[in-house]
């Protein structure tokens, strides 16, 4: 069940963060340096969960990693509304992963 459910949110997530993960990256890499590590980890994420196709990846490292840097994915003040939804999409997927 919650492999299914881990499935569900990274089905609707994953594509948009591929889109949304560079450009945030570019846009508030400078201010946020921090971001260029999230981005690492998403692309690590993103193909230890495609490499896995059905079955549950371990990513259980990667988002113990993205909470320590994203201060438990806290979104800074000064971002706009692409790195507040990549951050929020993150959490989701971690909590879809971490609940199983």
């Amino acid at each position: 069940m919650t492999n299914k459910i881990f499935n569900d949110v990274k089905k609707t997530h994953l594509k948009t963060l591929g889109q949304y993960v560079p450009i945030v990256a570019r846009v508030h890499g400078g201010n946020h340096p921090e971001f260029h590590e999230v981005a690492g980890l998403f692309d690590t994420i993103s193909k230890k969960t495609k490499a896995a196709s059905s079955k549950k990846p371990e990513l259980a490292e990667d988002f113990s990693k993205l909470r320590e840097i994203t201060d438990n994915y806290t979104i800074p003040d000064d971002v706009c509304e692409s790195y507040e939804a990549v951050y929020n999409m993150l959490a989701e997927l971690d909590e879809s992963y971490s609940n199983g």
